[in-house]
C-alpha cells in the first residue's frame, strides 16, 4: 500500500495516541497533539514524565491506555521509538506514524515485517493541512 493511501486511511481513524506528547508548546510533541485535537481527533498523550498535556490525562505507555488507539504518532528518539513500536505491535495496533527524526531503517523494517501500516518521512502537521 502506498504511503499516501496509508496517510488517508489514518486520517479517517479518530482514535490516536501521541508518544512523546509534551507540555512544552515549542516542541513537536505538543504541536502535533494540539493540531490533531483541533482537527477533531480523540488524542491520548503518552509520556511517563507528565500527569497531563493540555489538560488531558497522560498515560505512561500505550499499554496503560484503557482502550487501544487505532493510530499511534511517535515523536521521540529512535531508541525510545523502537520500544513504542514493539508495544504497538504487541497490542495489535496497525497504524504507526514516525515523525522525522523518530526512526531509522531498522525500525521501519521491524514495523513492516510485523505487518504494521507505517508512515515516515512525512509530518502530521504538514499532512493535516492537505485535507
Amino acid at each position: 500500500m502506498s504511503m499516501e493511501k496509508i496517510i488517508a486511511e489514518m486520517f479517517e481513524k479518530k482514535s490516536w495516541a501521541v508518544v512523546g506528547a509534551t507540555q512544552n508548546p515549542s516542541k513537536f510533541g505538543n504541536k502535533i497533539f494540539k493540531k490533531l485535537q483541533r482537527n477533531g481527533y480523540d488524542v491520548a498523550p503518552i509520556n511517563p514524565v507528565y500527569d497531563d498535556v493540555e489538560g488531558v490525562k497522560t498515560f505512561k505507555s500505550l499499554s496503560d491506555m484503557p482502550e487501544k488507539p487505532e493510530c499511534v504518532n511517535i515523536v521521540v528518539s529512535p531508541e525510545r521509538a523502537l520500544n513504542a513500536l514493539e508495544e504497538a505491535i504487541k497490542l495489535g495496533i496497525k497504524y504507526v506514524w514516525f515523525q522525522p527524526g523518530a526512526f531509522n531503517e531498522d525500525i521501519i523494517e521491524r514495523a513492516e515485517v510485523a505487518g504494521v501500516n507505517v508512515v515516515y518521512h512525512a509530518c502530521v502537521l504538514v499532512e493535516l493541512d492537505k485535507i
